[in-house]
């Protein structure tokens, strides 16, 4: 039995997997646009909003995923206050 085709097969699938998880990383890491106060979004469909997690009650960045008037994909990050201060008096 012929080992080399099947190391050689398995290679280029790895190499193969690999370049299409780092295509695949670029195009979901976009940059977040800072938003400035009277900007103007045309906000069409919201995808998702995040946030980070914390215990405490301060300032954070999230950020909104959204659909443009256009169809177009877009991201924006902005600052409010985090949710744990809904909790304390």
């Amino acid at each position: 039995m012929n080992i080399r085709p099947f190391l050689l097969t398995i290679a280029i699938a790895c190499t193969a997997f690999t370049g299409l998880t780092q295509a695949n990383d670029s195009t979901t890491t976009s940059k977040a646009v800072p938003y400035e106060y009277g900007m103007p979004l045309h906000v069409a469909k919201v995808i998702s909003m995040s946030e980070p997690q914390t215990q405490q009650c301060k300032v954070i960045t999230a950020d909104m995923k959204y659909i443009d008037n256009t169809g177009k994909p877009e991201e924006i990050s902005y600052r409010k206050m985090s949710d744990a201060c809904d909790f304390q008096n």
